[in-house]
């Protein structure tokens, strides 16, 4: 019940940063008297550190797309996909307007709608792969968090 209103509780912030920050963000894409904007090469996870629990969040949810088998089509959709998220991930860690807190929920949020696209790609028999390996995650995690708390 806890870890359905944390998830919550960050997925309400970070469209809300998104919705306060998408002005600001703007700004930073503007270059001063016309000069080129400079391309962003280095990966996001070495601009911006995200904390533990971030990427423990964000290789569970990479974990349950792992070993499917795509079509050509669905190949190019994801990669598409990809390229448009690590975009705005990038204009995220490039903000000078946002701290570190902020700019980790913000490529969080980035990234549950990374695989909430790339979810509907999917076949429906990949989709239940995909829903069987969440579930089996989530139960798994229940229960890692049980054996931790015992006397909840």
């Amino acid at each position: 019940m806890n870890r359905n209103l944390l998830v919550k509780s960050i997925s309400v912030t970070a469209g809300l940063m998104c919705l306060i920050a998408g002005p600001a963000l703007a700004v930073v894409n503007e270059a001063p008297h016309g000069a080129a904007l400079p391309s962003i090469q280095a990966p996001i996870a070495a601009t911006v550190p995200a904390p533990s629990e971030t990427r423990a969040k964000t290789a569970a949810i990479t974990d349950d797309f792992a070993g499917l088998t795509y079509t050509d089509e669905q190949k190019a959709l994801i990669a598409k996909i990809h390229q448009d998220s690590d975009s705005k991930k990038a204009k995220v860690a490039s903000a000078q307007t946002l701290n570190g807190d902020q700019k980790d929920a913000m490529i969080l949020g980035y990234t549950r709608m990374e695989y909430g696209e790339i979810f509907k790609v999917l076949t429906p028999d990949q989709q239940k792969q995909v829903r069987k390996r969440m579930q089996s995650r989530k139960l798994a995690d229940q229960e890692a968090q049980r054996k931790a708390n015992p006397h909840k």
